[in-house]
């Protein structure tokens, strides 16, 4: 018997188990209901960078919330001849919402988002912050079911999971949202099922102003590419809980190119690896069609291929499952999902080795605790 071939079959039973494993626990965490509470008056954050698709759609939405208590929504710009000004500043005319533009502003550290997050918290009116990206595609009933939790003193951050959205017909955006609906999306909520995730995702962050004053303000964040897990992190330090309720805004991807996919999800992947180095190394368990398709390469027979197969049925057991709780549930998208696999091993697989990272046209290299560094010399990275 083939050494090779029985390791990566084990690695591949493995995978299947975690698939299986990924598709209960997608079902359980989205099958509860929201938490409820008394809604909070609260200031929403949102950072602008660049027309996006969809861009409007999004920002009115965020105007758009049905929330029974007082909200304002907080726009900024680095540069105030950013295109997702006029945008935004159209968006607001045609909203009765309380909203404001805040262009320009010093820039105050290597990471531009969290700087523009700063201002705006400067001026917020309400309580309770809402930070939430641009191209998140927010159900009407988000902001409150993202607030409700902080009534309770013992919690001091809401969170949410997503659900990829893929801005156009393109196969790039496509394969980019299958990557969030079919890896991401069920990784996560297994991990936040075992108590193992320690998530704290950067498409939502809901805290009381008192909480972020008793952190150090967004001002800590400033030099951190992985602003969001050092949030999650300084809350749990003051004992604090961290909410991911079961509500799935929608991430919406554009990648115009297989250059632009591989840079930004190269980017998210060897961030995941400076913030949980073993973490990374766990998620080969959530690549089993790679290895199945190995142990079937170096030892074909009726075991091998009966591997392969179970674990085909399991990935696509999971990605439908996915599909139909984010309102995608297309058989034909299955076609995708040998490709969509193989590049989220091969994404995972260069991760392992430290390198650059660019973001928003800017290159950087990463330091001790996720400390960002502007790399001046050239990178053949894409722009993610």
């Amino acid at each position: 018997m083939n050494l090779a071939a029985i390791i990566l079959g084990l690695l591949a039973v493995a995978g299947l188990v975690q698939a299986l494993a990924a598709r209960r626990a997608l079902g359980r965490m989205f099958g509860r209901v929201p938490p409820s509470g008394p809604a909070l008056p609260a200031s929403v954050l949102k950072p602008l960078h660049g027309n996006e698709p969809g861009l409007e759609l999004h920002l009115s939405q965020a105007l758009a919330q049905q929330h029974a208590a007082p909200y304002e929504v907080l726009f900024a710009v680095a540069n105030p001849a950013d295109p997702a000004r006029a945008v935004a500043e159209a968006a607001m005319a045609r909203s009765p919402t309380p909203s404001r533009m805040l262009a320009g502003g010093e820039v105050l550290g290597a990471n531009r988002k969290v700087s523009q997050q700063v201002h705006m918290a400067r001026v917020a009116q309400y309580p309770v912050l809402v930070a939430a990206d641009s191209d998140m595609a927010c159900p009407p009933h988000w902001l409150t079911t993202v607030t409700a939790p902080l009534a309770d003193p013992e919690v001091g951050l809401v969170t949410c999971l997503y659900a990829g959205l893929p801005a156009d017909d393109g196969p790039w955006s496509e394969l980019a949202a299958l990557s969030i609906n079919w890896h991401f999306l069920p990784n996560a909520a297994l991990g936040e099922s075992l108590g193992a995730a320690d998530g704290a995702y950067g498409a939502t962050l809901a805290l009381r102003a008192d909480t972020l004053a008793r952190i150090g303000g967004y001002e800590r964040l400033l030099p951190l590419l992985a602003d969001d897990h050092a949030l999650g992190e300084a809350v749990r330090e003051l004992g604090l809980k961290v909410v991911v309720p079961p509500i799935l805004p929608g991430h919406v991807m554009h990648e115009p190119s297989f250059q632009a996919l591989w840079a930004h999800e190269l980017r998210w992947a060897r961030t995941t690896r400076l913030v949980h180095p073993w973490g990374h190394v766990g998620l080969v368990f959530t690549h089993p069609l790679p290895f199945a398709l190995g142990a079937l390469a170096l030892a074909p027979g009726v075991w091998t291929l009966a591997l392969l197969g179970a674990v085909l049925a399991a990935r696509g057991a999971l990605a439908r499952r996915a599909d139909v709780l984010t309102g995608r549930p297309r058989w034909r998208r299955m076609l995708w999902l040998p490709i969509r696999d193989l590049l989220s091993f091969a994404v995972w697989a260069t991760a392992l080795h430290k390198g650059r990272v660019t973001w928003q046209g800017r290159r950087f290299t990463l330091g001790a605790g996720g400390r960002m560094a502007e790399a001046p010399e050239p990178t053949r990275e894409a722009v993610s």
